[in-house]
């Protein structure tokens, strides 16, 4: 069984041990199941990456969700202030993720940053087209998702 099955098991286990079936005592039996196989995986001789990957995912979401938030206090002061400091633009981001899915979290995830807006891929997959509010530095612009967003796709799906 991989450990993931197992980290689910190990939580349905304390729910039921617990009587309460609401999901933040799903996440906590989670984590708890988790800390609990990590520290006995040498024991259980598993060598599995699944501790590596939940680390990963849970660094992978704390750096959307500060991109999200430092995004959204840009634009929400633009919006306030009475001068707009937009300088709109499209710029194409040549691509080192692959396959389907790689491009299609990609591009999900900077339409859902405020102010980026996936608009195509180029048909040999290689380049997205991306219009950004704020495109003072073209090189910065293109450096930010392809260290940010696109380095952080390819760690988690690879």
């Amino acid at each position: 069984m991989s450990m993931f099955l197992l980290n689910i098991v190990y939580a349905i286990i304390w729910m039921i041990i617990t009587g309460s079936f609401k999901p933040e005592n799903f996440l906590g039996g989670f984590a708890i199941a988790y800390l609990i196989l990590w520290l006995l995986h040498d024991a259980i001789g598993s060598h599995s990456t699944y501790f590596s990957k939940v680390r990963q995912t849970i660094g992978f979401v704390l750096f959307f969700l500060k991109e999200l938030f430092k995004a959204n206090i840009r634009v929400a002061a633009d919006v306030l202030t009475i001068r707009h400091h937009m300088k709109p633009g499209v710029v194409a981001v040549p691509l080192d993720v692959n396959t389907d899915l790689e491009i299609t979290i990609l591009a999900n995830l900077i339409t859902l940053t405020p102010g980026t807006l996936s608009l195509d891929v180029s048909d040999d997959r290689k380049i997205l087209y991306v219009h950004g509010m704020y495109m003072e530095d073209l090189g910065a612009f293109r450096k930010n998702i392809k260290e940010g967003f696109e380095r952080r796709v390819m760690e988690l799906l690879r």
